[in-house]
């Protein structure tokens, strides 16, 4: 992601500061602030899931939506981020991960 791409997400969509942006956040706060409104993103969408699924049932009832296989809201509208799952990290990249942050604070390598 570019320096560009962080700006447009951050400041654009997200609606943060744009001083505090160009002068007091750092990389990792800017990761941060990424996946808080995706969290919130993904909260919003899954109320509104929610709410749509009930106001179904309230119209058309429960043995309705079974028949046509809708027994939850999952089932009425699947997100992609429940069904993804992180690959495991592996052990090499773990160890060279903490090198990594050993050589940045001045500590020897394992």
């Amino acid at each position: 992601m570019t320096a560009h791409d962080l700006y447009e997400r951050i400041v654009g969509e997200i609606g943060f500061p744009r001083k505090e942006f160009l002068y007091d956040i750092v990389f990792w706060e800017a990761r941060r602030i990424i996946r808080g409104a995706d969290a919130r993103t993904r909260q919003m969408w899954s109320a509104v899931r929610w709410h749509t699924y009930y106001m179904m049932v309230a119209q058309v009832g429960s043995d309705s939506l079974r028949k046509e296989g809708i027994s939850n809201t999952s089932d009425l509208l699947p997100f992609p981020w429940e069904k993804e799952t992180p690959p495991p990290v592996s052990k090499e990249d773990a160890d060279d991960l903490l090198d990594l942050i050993n050589d940045m604070n001045g500590k020897p390598s394992r």
